[in-house]
């Protein structure tokens, strides 16, 4: 028989608030009274119903509002734990990625993994972005990046050769800052930023390289960076595991968001077999 706990008693105390509401700070407050850290294990959802005296369909969306909230994690079969911390991102900030997350302390280790060096065309709405004419080819770079062993946030770039002729795929490949190469080799800077932001379902590719499951959500940032003298030089798109991150936006007069039509098919068609490596960060 589960064993009642002040959180379960105080259940009985509160009959005018919501169902699901009520078991949704009992989990919370079962992870204060026991002390429990992330990756520890939470009652099952049978054992919550004993414990709050309510219905399976209750206890179910409570759990969905905290999974979603990214205070606990469900794996189907083995059960719920407590999340980890949400790290904390100003993607509004310029410059490279750890830049714009904090946590606690110096903010958290990631590791890189290039997951695809190539040269291709551009979409139309990308060539339109980064004023290219018909023809003219870009790069594009796709990096995983991850806290300890869990897939966080997915990356893609697209460069015209015009502006940048050549990449360092060994940096790259090592983790190394593709900002701070472009800056130190051809100085380009991500002065201004234009920016998009959704929070969709994870399509395939995404799904596949963050390792999410049909629940998961996604926070998708589609931008442009441009220079001092307002040349666009980077279409990218990052991908954040919706339920790791908490985002926020500092005031800056020179950022604004992209307009809906420049943000459709961001594609790049390869005109080279792409070369792949494997770094850390």
């Amino acid at each position: 028989m589960a064993r009642k706990t002040r959180a379960s008693a105080k259940l009985v105390k509160e009959p005018q608030k919501l169902r699901y509401q009520a078991v949704h700070d009992l989990v919370l407050q079962l992870i204060a009274e026991r002390g429990l850290k992330p990756g520890d294990k939470l009652p099952s959802a049978t054992e919550l119903v004993k414990l709050s005296g309510v219905s399976l369909i209750s206890v179910r969306h409570a759990l969905d509002k905290l999974e979603n909230a990214g205070r606990i994690r469900r794996h189907q079969g083995i059960g719920t734990f407590v999340a980890r911390e949400r790290i904390v991102s100003e993607p509004s900030r310029s410059g490279e990625l750890l830049q714009t997350l904090t946590g606690e302390g110096t903010g958290p280790a990631l590791a890189t993994e290039v997951l695809h060096i190539g040269v291709g065309l551009p979409s139309a709405s990308v060539a339109k972005t980064l004023g290219l004419e018909t023809g003219q080819p870009v790069w594009e770079v796709v990096r995983r990046r991850s806290v300890g062993a869990r897939p966080a946030i997915l990356e893609q770039a697209i460069l015209p050769l015009s502006l940048v002729p050549a990449l360092d795929e060994a940096k790259l490949t090592a983790g190394e800052s593709l900002y701070r190469f472009l800056a130190d080799q051809y100085g380009l800077r991500d002065e201004r930023t234009e920016q998009f932001f959704e929070v969709v379902k994870p399509d395939a590719t995404e799904s596949e390289f963050l390792k999410l499951t049909g629940r998961d959500q996604v926070v998708r940032i589609r931008g442009v960076s441009c220079s001092a003298a307002g040349v666009a030089f980077d279409c990218w798109r990052q991908t954040y595991r919706a339920s790791d991150f908490v985002f926020y936006m500092a005031g800056s007069g020179d950022r604004q968001l992209l307009q809906l039509p420049a943000t459709g098919d961001w594609a790049v068609r390869p005109l080279f077999p792409a070369s792949q490596g494997r770094g850390r960060g």
